[in-house]
């Protein structure tokens, strides 16, 4: 059966200018992943928050509840806009949604925790955070940094923002 997960691709805009009001760049929150195999990792790894969706669970709610077991941070009311899905290289399907979060707001990750062996066949087992920071990024740094995968849902969220303006 093919696993399938749900995520929030949340933006905001940067640099608007007073005298159009128009916004000259969009940024996009992406997550690093925590535990000792991305430690030192940095391009293609970062990822839009997101997790498994539970058995019977509804695909948005279930982005809206991995984006907050995963960041801390609660999204407050606001529109979801659907970007689809992508395949991931390893078969699992991602959804995603944008939501807009206002200019100037900061998010101070808190993340769940998993546990592993750690170091491999050691015996002692190690908890670690799932995401270990977050940031903002403008579009041109995200697809850099973003899984390769990944990278339509910013262009779909570019597409979109470039409709509304």
């Amino acid at each position: 059966m093919t696993k399938e997960s749900a995520g929030i691709l949340l933006y905001r805009k940067a640099g608007v200018s007073e005298a159009t009001q128009q916004c000259n760049e969009i940024e996009v929150f992406l997550v690093h992943p925590g535990g000792p195999f991305f430690g030192n990792k940095d391009r293609g790894i970062w990822s839009i928050p997101k997790g498994l969706i539970e058995e019977g669970e509804d695909r948005k709610d279930a982005a809206i509840r991995e984006f907050e077991e995963e960041t801390g941070f609660r999204l407050e009311g606001g529109e979801l806009v659907e970007l689809g899905e992508v395949k991931q290289k390893g078969g699992k399907i991602v959804f995603a949604w944008a939501s807009e979060c206002p200019s100037g707001t900061e998010i101070e990750v808190r993340s769940n925790t998993f546990e592993m062996e750690w170091p491999p066949r050691s015996g002692r087992k190690q908890q670690f955070p799932e995401i270990d920071r977050g940031e903002f990024f403008p579009l041109k740094t995200a697809m850099e940094k973003i899984n390769p995968s990944q990278r339509d849902f910013i262009l779909r969220l570019r597409e979109h923002t470039r409709r509304i303006q």
